[in-house]
């Protein structure tokens, strides 16, 4: 497969501040620790390695050895859960939720660009070893984001009760998605494997963290990847004086809402605000925020409560009941792995960039933070299609109404741009205004409008010439317009709207070797492959 990048800015995408971040931009330094360039993780492996205890990495290991209990793994993610006990053994780690069937594609991307950084950090730092992670977000309780994947541009969506973190929903109702999802890829080889995939994750699982465990595994165990739940109650006993400190302090709201504004005084847009307190409470079939009032504490739109002792008594007995939100999700990760970077979208990104002064009030090192790699796949025929239509790389980010318009005025046997002629109306206008300063305002005044006026006039008349000539090149515009359609769902990029079956169902088993072979997580570009 052949492939080319282009810079993030260009595709038009992406937010500035992932852009200014991608060009290390002076004034993002006080937001992060150190930019993820391969020579700078070894600085950051030391730091790592002084704070992160062996006693955190024996637990670590005894609770993934725990969560895999009934998963048949390879012998590969075998050796690097063994190796986590190892002063030697760093992470790297993506998170993602546990979207359908994988949700979006790039929820690939992820995965790769983790596990293609521990390749490449093993080749530049050989005497470490490097883990790559993935955090199944089991906690979240937004089930809408998660029930439905999109194949062939329909949505394919799992309906059933909500409430509760997701991880633990039951798995029944599924079975109807799969007879869907079954008759709209319909059969052939890779079509089956799909079918078999889909069956066996979610039928033959209990619940939505095992079987997206299963899933995961399924698709990335040769390559090593070690899936985490953080819903444990063991990993969150090592959390527990980090939640105390933010029932009692107030610890992320008093850090963090400072570094937004900075960040928003720097001329970015915040993602997310932290709220007094950002911890949620899980019960049987409940995850609802945790309010502290005048010295006590509740449950929101529930009858529990606490004092403060109460609560502190209730976190050391049951920590598991204790779950972080999007603002202190970080720290716990941070505390339990021995981890290095964190790899996620521009979205995730940017609330990291937030929490900077968080981590350092308590004392726990700032991982480095690396976008995502992002991918647009072209097959063989649409590959030629776009060569045919001589179409760039860049051309194919534009706007549909901004290519189309760019690419008739570029074939057109007729100049549709009238820039000549307004510069020349505009020098006769000159010598009319001279003309007006002699007698009076009003005839200046005149002047002005009728420039004005005639000005209106060239623009009217360049958008009926490129209005005909769309017309005249309708065949073109309407091939140039298909291809876009096809490479962008719904004017989006690729990777965040089509399911990855659709690409399996045309590369199979190759897909996933084959983004391994491209994809360059410190490359800082996007990726267009053509197979």
């Amino acid at each position: 497969m052949p492939s080319d990048c282009i810079p993030f800015r260009d595709t038009n995408y992406f937010s500035s501040l992932i852009c200014d971040y991608l060009d290390q931009k002076a004034e993002l330094k006080p937001f992060y620790n150190r930019f993820p360039k391969v020579e700078n993780f070894e600085a950051q492996i030391l730091e790592k390695q002084q704070s992160f205890s062996n006693e955190n990495r024996k637990i670590l290991v005894n609770a993934l050895n725990s969560q895999y209990r009934s998963t048949n793994y390879s012998e590969t993610t075998k050796k690097n859960i063994e190796s986590l006990a190892q002063t030697s053994t760093f992470t790297v780690t993506t998170g993602h939720q546990l979207n359908l069937f994988t949700g979006p594609l790039y929820f690939l991307y992820k995965i790769v660009s983790t596990i293609n950084l521990t390749r490449e950090l093993k080749e530049k730092y050989p005497n470490y070893n490097f883990v790559p992670i993935y955090w199944m977000a089991t906690e979240d309780h937004d089930f809408d984001e998660i029930n439905y994947f999109n194949l062939f541009g329909k949505k394919i969506q799992w309906n059933r009760k909500d409430g509760g973190a997701v991880g633990v929903f039951d798995t029944n109702g599924l079975d109807k998605v799969f007879d869907i999802f079954s008759s709209e890829i319909g059969s052939g080889r890779n079509a089956e494997r799909l079918k078999s995939l889909f069956k066996e994750t979610y039928l033959k699982h209990n619940n939505l963290a095992e079987a997206t465990r299963y899933l995961a595994n399924e698709l990335f165990a040769d390559y090593g990847l070690v899936i985490i739940d953080g819903d444990d109650r063991e990993l969150k006993r090592l959390f527990i004086p980090f939640v105390e400190k933010e029932l009692v302090e107030q610890t992320s709201y008093n850090t963090v809402l400072p570094k937004a504004q900075k960040l928003k005084d720097t001329g970015y847009k915040i993602q997310v605000n932290p709220r007094a307190i950002n911890l949620f409470y899980l019960a049987d079939g409940l995850r609802e925020r945790i309010i502290e009032e005048d010295g006590s504490y509740f449950v929101n739109e529930t009858e529990i409560s606490w004092s403060k002792s109460e609560i502190v008594k209730e976190l050391y007995e049951f920590p598991e009941r204790f779950s972080p939100n999007v603002m202190m999700r970080p720290l716990y990760q941070e505390v339990i792995l021995p981890n290095l970077c964190y790899i996620g979208g521009g979205g995730e990104l940017a609330y990291w960039f937030e929490l900077k002064d968080y981590f350092d009030a308590v004392q726990i090192p700032f991982p480095m933070l690396l976008l995502r790699n992002s991918v647009l796949i072209q097959t063989n025929k649409q590959a030629e299609k776009i060569k045919k239509l001589n179409v760039s790389d860049t051309e194919l980010f534009l706007k549909q109404h901004e290519l189309i318009n760019h690419k008739v005025r570029r074939i057109s046997n007729i100049d549709i741009n009238f820039d000549p002629q307004r510069a020349h109306l505009r020098e006769q206008f000159e010598e009319m205004y001279k003309l007006a300063e002699q007698t009076d305002v009003t005839f200046g005044n005149a002047v002005k409008a009728q420039e004005v006026k005639q000005l209106k006039g060239l623009d009217v008349l360049e958008k009926r010439l490129l209005k005909a000539q769309k017309r005249k090149l309708s065949d073109h515009v309407q091939r140039l317009t298909t291809i876009q359609n096809e490479l962008f769902p719904n004017q989006s990029l690729q990777e965040r709207t089509i399911n990855f079956s659709e690409m399996y169902l045309e590369y199979g088993e190759e897909l996933i070797p084959t983004l391994i072979k491209h994809l360059d997580p410190l490359k800082g570009e996007f990726l267009i492959v053509s197979s």
